[in-house]
């Protein structure tokens, strides 16, 4: 897109030109973030504590989650006139050629990512991933129907629960212990479920799948949220897929729905309109997120210009692997409570086992260092980081070296 200069407004500060913004953006990628090429050479000693410019802070949250700088930049430059359109995009109609240019830009660069077959719909949607619960069965089943559910975390316990509203037998194929996944060979699928559900990254838990389940020629449905567009995946061997924004492609406020079109134009009569896959295929039957969808599209953007998912999968094992096994090699000081096969890549739980009244003070020490939202999620305790896509390099080396001196400290 041609960069255009907004005027200057009384009271608010010049917007970057198209230039300046990508010598800043440059910078900002060479001092930031690690590039997945040079994960390969990233040091084995942890650095001192690094703040970010403009007082940002190491935001760990299990979401809303933090963005690339270049891509807040991106939008604070287009704020005030995106594109020459004498609007900003919180301003201008969902039917306008402008924003019809921006959803069209987010789809195709998802479908880049992604290498989304042609006879899937990707639709951008609200509500989040909570009212996929109740648009998938209604969307796929019709009453009397059963569904499989594999229940590995809090997530997919809601939305078996969900799908218990809607006059389905729900099947629970496996029900995990919220630190594993059951083995396959003790799952009960049935032979004859519309579809099975499964999440594929516990966020509460930190659990996740390292590949789709085997679940032979069912319909697989997946719940993304929190790791997608964090890997490369097989969009082909699932039915649907759903995950909402604000952890690796976006701020709150939108969902994205990829749905093989087959499975389109069947749903129930009770199904409200937008819910309905085939009313909202072309995600503008209503006035959609548009902000959300925007920062999106700049998100798909970055991605593909840092390497793609190949290489974004890369840096976020990397960052994963160092504060495991800092977890690992701390002498028992810490402990992370799933197992090692199906540790989550983007939350990443722990625990302080023989001093709990330490975590704490855990939390609010790596608070006044610039580090936040590491506590863990209400039903579980603990200490919980997030490091999804957007997190930089740099707040894991700190996190990590921050829990180095504070065991020292405390051992």
């Amino acid at each position: 897109m041609q960069q255009t200069i907004p005027q200057q407004v009384s009271g608010v500060p010049q917007a970057l030109s198209g230039r300046q913004l990508r010598q800043q953006s440059r910078r900002s990628r060479q001092q930031l973030y690690c590039s997945p090429q040079a994960v390969a050479t990233a040091p084995e000693t942890l650095p001192a504590q690094k703040k970010q410019p403009f007082g940002r802070l190491y935001n760990f949250s299990a979401g809303p989650a933090c963005l690339p700088l270049d891509v807040l930049q991106k939008s604070q430059a287009e704020l005030l006139n995106w594109n020459g359109s004498g609007m900003s995009v919180m301003e201008m109609s969902h039917r306008s050629k402008a924003f019809t240019s921006i959803i069209t830009n987010a789809e195709q660069k998802l479908r880049q990512l992604l290498d989304i077959p042609g006879n899937y719909k990707v639709m951008f949607l609200q509500g989040g991933a909570t009212a996929q619960f109740s648009a998938v069965p209604l969307n796929l089943t019709s009453e009397g129907d059963t569904v499989d559910q594999l229940v590995t975390g809090s997530w997919s316990k809601k939305a078996a629960q969900e799908a218990e509203k809607y006059g389905l037998k729900v099947n629970v194929v496996c029900k995990g212990d919220n630190k594993s996944v059951p083995s396959r060979d003790s799952w009960k699928l049935s032979s004859h479920a519309r579809y099975v559900h499964y999440c594929d990254n516990e966020t509460i838990q930190g659990v996740e799948f390292k590949t789709a389940p085997d679940v032979g020629d069912a319909l697989l449905v997946a719940d993304m949220s929190s790791n997608f567009c964090s890997k490369k995946v097989d969009v082909s061997k699932f039915g649907l897929i759903y995950a909402g924004a604000q952890k690796n492609i976006g701020p709150a406020g939108v969902v994205v729905v990829i749905v093989r079109e087959d499975l389109m134009g069947k749903a129930r009569q009770i199904c409200p309109v937008t819910m309905d896959y085939e009313t909202m295929k072309d995600s503008l039957y209503n006035t959609p997120p548009c902000w959300s969808i925007y920062i999106c599209s700049l998100m798909f953007d970055y991605l593909l210009e840092q390497g793609g998912l190949e290489a974004r999968e890369q840096l976020n094992q990397h960052k994963a692997d160092i504060l495991y096994d800092t977890v690992d090699s701390s002498n028992g000081f810490y402990a992370a409570p799933v197992h090692k096969s199906v540790r989550s890549r983007m939350n990443v739980p722990f625990v302080i086992p023989s001093k709990p009244e330490l975590e704490k003070e855990f939390v609010s020490e790596a608070a006044k260092l610039g580090m936040t939202e590491l506590k863990g999620h209400r039903s579980v305790g603990g200490m919980r980081a997030s490091i999804y896509n957007s997190m930089p390099m740099e707040g894991i080396e700190s996190l990590a070296a921050f829990m180095k001196d504070f065991a020292a400290k405390h051992s």
